[in-house]
């Protein structure tokens, strides 16, 4: 039994590590996506970009993601709070899906 166990969890941790090296490039990559249309626009409408956090403002992304992540989650009083909640994680779900069908060769 205690093979059967530790067999099923190097399985589970080596697929949770390539779900992971696919997954974080991704984020990093529409982290300065964004770092980068928000230099744009700030060129566009003459005016500094995002400068302040890092070298020429290269950590505002991961700025950017702690204060999404301590903001207070407001929940509309009328609104159904399970569908509330749960919509997000669906969306972000169902687009992590979709790059599952792209094919990966090593």
């Amino acid at each position: 039994m205690d093979i059967f166990l530790s067999q099923n969890f190097i399985i589970c941790v080596t697929i949770v590590f390539y779900v992971l090296l696919i997954i974080a490039p991704l984020l990093v990559a529409v982290a300065f996506l964004t770092y980068l249309e928000r230099k744009v626009i700030a060129s566009v409408q003459y005016r500094k970009g995002p400068n302040v956090v890092g070298l020429f403002g290269l950590l505002q992304p991961f700025a950017d993601g702690l204060k999404l992540f301590s903001k207070e989650t407001i929940i509309p009083a009328s609104a159904n709070k399970i569908i509330f909640v749960l919509a997000p994680m669906i969306s972000f779900s169902l687009s992590l899906i979709a790059w599952s069908v792209i094919p990966i060769s090593n």
